[in-house]
């Protein structure tokens, strides 16, 4: 017993003995055991209890006149204000004499008590084991760990509940296998799980996967959709299950259709061949007046080079008069004074003789002066027009240059010129630069290419990026679809080595880039990293980039591909 541990016959005549020294616990109660919860298996002794409180001490000290409280009710007299008392004797309770009382300390925690949880919980344990026995009883009750539920368990129940009953634990979808906490999960898979299966909504009695229904709307028979042959002046519009049907049964009448489309076709074409020939006629035409307003403008331009140098003679010989006007007038004024002598009389009249030569003069300098502003007018109406002509020069050129390097054999040598300049221009703006169309034949595939010269993507500011893109045609209704060809992309060597850097690709029939066009050109498909800057610079083994100049050459293999 901790008694026997006490020295002294004062100690043991009041149960308590006095200890600042020696192993003290570290032990401490929780603040919830001092609420009167705790069941003793034996009967308390009168000296474990406070006298204030009247509950067992917990964390006793000792007063100078020998009583022991809990630390809460000694902490609650010396706090009071007033000077405290012990209520005992009365005696004054000094804060210097109040010392921590480690042996009754020891004694309390070795006495044995029931569990805070019992009856359900039957185990005896002593007091200073109570909080490590709590956290392993069966019977202690917890709150549920699964964030937002509010249930409070037995420990002993709390593994099952979390496992099979709160709603609030985390399982995966059977669909998507996403996790989802349960109270959640029917309403995933009801509204927004991408992996269920759904009923069509356009009721074609198909269950569709929910984020396949995107894909599924352009296959659905029961979505109303136009005849393919709608360009062609087919206006059937419905099912599509029944439009099918009706491509297939009147193949004869889009055919003609089709005919009577090409046949237009081909006359807009001797037109536009014709039409090309006329300008080239009139580019011609434009050529030689150019030639002839650039004959003119030489001797204008000589002629005004002439009116500058006379102009400028001109000026230094007026302000030179103007200079002798001003002498003259002094000694007019000089000679007015000496009117009177013969011999002034004879100067003055030589001097208004020689005033008028000067004032024939001056008058011929303002008519040149006038002359020079008529062909300064003239040069500038001159200039216009020829800026005029070298502009539509200019468009004549790129129209002529368009219509010159369209191809029908599936190949595009595509000259790319002002190469640095260009390179940086895009790499500034992030933009491509794109190619003239080419055609796999007269009525075949139209396709284009791309290039970023300053790389795309994970090419970007490294290599240069080269693509094909498919483009809508007027043929695309009679070709087979997808687009199967082969593609190579070659960038060519100028040294004459024919170490050319050439990549062939093989399209993807599941790639919506090669089916049939449904705007104006399909997603580019091709190399961000096709080859690398150091490579298409470097002027080693070949020569790529010749005269700021570089060459693209893109072949589809048309083997296989029927002409119409």
């Amino acid at each position: 017993m901790a008694s026997e541990e006490c020295a002294g016959a004062d100690a043991r005549s009041r149960g308590f003995c006095r200890q600042n020294s020696g192993v003290v616990s570290s032990w401490e109660f929780d603040p919830a055991l001092i609420i009167g919860v705790l069941k003793f298996v034996e009967k308390l002794e009168e000296q474990y209890m406070c006298p204030s409180c009247g509950r067992v001490v917990l964390n006793p000290h000792q007063t100078g006149c020998g009583h022991i409280f809990c630390y809460q009710c000694i902490r609650a007299f010396l706090e009071g204000g007033a000077t405290p008392t012990c209520p005992i004797d009365n005696s004054v309770i000094k804060a210097n004499e109040v010392f921590q009382d480690n042996c009754c300390k020891r004694e309390i925690s070795n006495l044995e008590i029931y569990c805070t949880n019992s009856p359900s919980c039957s185990q005896k344990v002593t007091l200073c084991r109570l909080q490590d026995h709590l956290k392993i009883c069966p019977f202690e009750s917890l709150q549920c760990t699964n964030s937002g539920c509010p249930d409070v368990l037995l420990r002993k129940d709390l593994e099952k509940h979390l496992s099979s009953k709160c709603t609030y634990r985390m399982e995966p979808c059977p669909h998507c296998q996403k996790h989802y906490m349960l109270i959640q999960l029917m309403d995933h898979e009801s509204t927004i799980c991408p992996a269920v299966k759904v009923q069509c909504p356009h009721n074609c009695q198909q269950m569709i996967k929910r984020h396949k229904l995107k894909d599924h709307y352009h296959e659905c028979p029961e979505v109303v959709t136009d005849c393919i042959y709608k360009k062609y002046g087919c206006c059937v519009r419905e099912k599509r299950v029944k439009v099918q049907v009706h491509e297939d049964a009147a193949l004869n009448d889009h055919l003609l259709l089709v005919l009577e489309s090409n046949t237009k076709l081909e006359k807009q074409i001797d037109d536009l061949q014709q039409n090309l020939v006329l300008k080239h006629h009139e580019f011609q035409e434009r050529t030689n007046l150019v030639s002839s307003l650039e004959r003119e403008f030489k001797p204008l331009a000589q002629q005004m080079t002439r009116s500058d140098h006379m102009l400028s003679t001109l000026q230094r010989s007026l302000e030179e008069q103007k200079d002798r006007v001003s002498a003259i007038q002094l000694q007019l004024q000089q000679l007015t004074q000496a009117f009177s002598q013969d011999s002034g009389r004879t100067e003055l009249a030589q001097l208004r003789c020689s005033l008028d030569n000067l004032k024939q003069q001056v008058s011929v300098i303002e008519g040149l002066k006038e002359r020079l502003v008529m062909l300064e007018d003239n040069y500038m109406r001159h200039t216009r027009l020829l800026n005029i002509h070298v502009d539509q020069l200019r468009r004549n050129e790129e129209r002529f240059h368009e219509l010159e390097s369209t191809s029908y054999n599936g190949k595009l040598i595509w000259k790319i010129r002002d190469y640095q300049k260009k390179k940086k221009e895009t790499a500034a703006e992030g933009r491509a630069l794109f190619s003239s169309p080419f055609y796999t034949s007269r009525s075949g595939y139209k396709l284009s290419a791309r290039a970023y010269l300053n790389g795309d993507g994970s090419g970007r500011g490294t290599h240069l990026s080269l693509y094909v893109v498919l483009m809508r045609g007027d043929f695309d209704a009679l070709l087979p679809w997808p687009f199967q060809q082969s593609v190579a992309l070659t960038v060519m060597d100028q040294s004459g080595s024919r170490k050319d850097v050439t990549t062939v690709f093989k399209p993807d029939p599941n790639s919506s880039s090669f089916h049939r066009p449904t705007s104006d050109m399909n997603v580019a498909t091709g190399f961000p990293s096709f080859v690398s800057h150091a490579e298409l610079e470097a002027t080693k083994d070949a020569v790529f980039v010749k005269d700021d100049t570089l060459f693209i050459k893109v072949k589809v293999d048309t083997t296989g591909l029927e002409d119409l």
